[in-house]
C-alpha cells in the first residue's frame, strides 16, 4: 500500500481526519484494529515511553526511525511521524526526510523551534528564524523521493510571539509549499478559528490538560480543520492503567482480584497476531526449525 498516496486521499476527503498517537508497534496495531485510517507516531510518546524521559528534545533520528520502522511493518494505514525540528538544520533535514521516507512514513511534521525543543505545550520554548524554517521545507520538499510525501509544518510561535505572528508563520510555510500547517498550542476556541481560517489545510492538536481547549472531531471540522491529532491519549491512558494495577499488585501480593483489568492471553494473542503465525506454521511447518533428523545431511 501506498501511504503517501492513500493519506493524501483521506486528506482530500470531505471532513476531518482523526489519526491517535502511537508510540510502539503494539499501540500502532491497536490504532488500525480500532478502525483509526491513519495513525500519529508521537515525538513526545517515544520519549515518555522509549526512554522514560519528557518531550525535551532528548529522542534522536535513528530512535525515532527504529519506532517508525517498527510501527510501519505491523500495520496497513498512513503513518504521520512527527520529526521534532528535522533533528538539525535543513542538511539533516534533508536525510531526515529520505530516512523516514524509506521505511513508509506517509507524512512529516518539522517544527520551527531551537534545539533541544520542548513539549508544544511546556513553557521556556524558542524559535529559530522564520527564514531558517522555510529553509528547512524547501530541503525537505527536495529530499522526498515520492511526490506524494506529506509535508506538515508545525509552528510554536503562539507561545513566544503572539497568535498574530504564528498565523503569519503558518502562511509563510504554506506559501513556500508545506502539505498542511499545523499552530500549536492555541488558547481558545475563538484562536482556533482563526487557525481554521488560513488559507490551507491545518492539524489541530488535542492535548488533555494542556493550553488547547478540548474539542471533539465533529467540532474541529465544522471549524475547519482538516486533520486531528491526539498524540498521547493512549499512551496517558495505560500510565493510568500500569499505575493502579500495579499498586493492587504490591499491596494485594497477586493478580487474581484483578483479571478484569487485565486483557486476556486470547486477546493478547489476537491483538499481536497469534493466529497469522499459527497459520504460517501450519502453511510452511515447523520440522526446518529443528535442525536435520537422524541419517539426514544438512544442506
Amino acid at each position: 500500500m501506498n501511504g503517501p498516496a492513500t493519506l493524501r486521499k483521506l486528506l482530500a476527503k470531505p471532513g476531518i481526519l482523526l489519526a491517535p498517537g502511537a508510540f510502539c508497534a503494539l499501540a500502532a496495531r491497536m490504532v488500525e484494529q480500532a478502525g483509526f485510517e491513519a495513525i500519529y507516531a508521537s515525538g513526545a510518546g517515544v520519549a515518555n515511553s522509549l526512554l522514560g524521559e519528557p518531550d525535551i528534545g532528548l529522542v534522536t533520528m535513528t530512535e525515532m526511525l527504529e519506532q517508525v520502522r517498527r510501527m510501519v511493518a505491523v500495520t496497513t494505514v498512513p503513518l504521520i511521524v512527527d520529526v521534532d525540528t528535522g533533528y538539525g538544520n535543513p542538511i539533516n533535514v534533508y536525510r531526515t526526510v529520505r530516512e523516514f521516507e524509506a521505511v513508509g512514513a506517509a507524512a512529516v511534521q518539522i517544527e520551527d523551534q531551537l534545539m533541544p525543543k520542548r513539549c508544544g505545550h511546556f513553557e521556556g520554548k524558542q524559535l529559530i528564524p522564520a527564514g531558517e524554517m522555510v529553509a528547512k521545507l524547501r530541503a525537505a520538499q527536495d529530499a522526498r523521493r515520492n511526490s506524494d510525501l506529506v509535508i506538515i509544518a508545525r509552528t510554536d510561535a503562539r507561545a513566544t510571539l503572539g497568535v498574530e505572528a504564528a498565523l503569519e508563520r503558518a502562511r509563510l510555510y504554506l506559501e513556500t509549499g508545506a502539505d498542511l500547517t499545523f499552530v500549536e498550542a492555541p488558547l481558545s476556541e475563538e484562536e482556533l478559528r482563526l487557525v481554521a481560517a488560513l488559507p490551507g489545510p491545518q492539524v489541530a492538536n488535542m492535548v488533555e490538560d494542556g493550553k488547547t481547549p478540548l474539542l471533539t472531531a465533529a467540532d474541529l471540522a465544522a471549524l475547519g480543520f482538516k486533520l486531528v491529532i491526539f498524540p498521547n491519549t493512549a499512551l496517558r491512558a495505560a500510565m493510568r492503567a500500569m499505575a493502579d494495577v500495579l499498586e493492587r499488585l504490591r499491596t494485594e501480593g497477586g493478580s487474581a482480584g484483578f483479571l478484569d483489568r487485565l486483557v486476556s492471553m486470547a486477546e493478547r494473542n489476537r491483538i499481536t497476531g497469534m493466529p497469522t503465525i499459527e497459520a504460517m506454521q501450519t502453511r510452511y511447518g515447523s520440522a526446518g526449525a529443528q535442525g536435520p533428523q537422524k541419517g539426514e545431511q544438512r544442506s
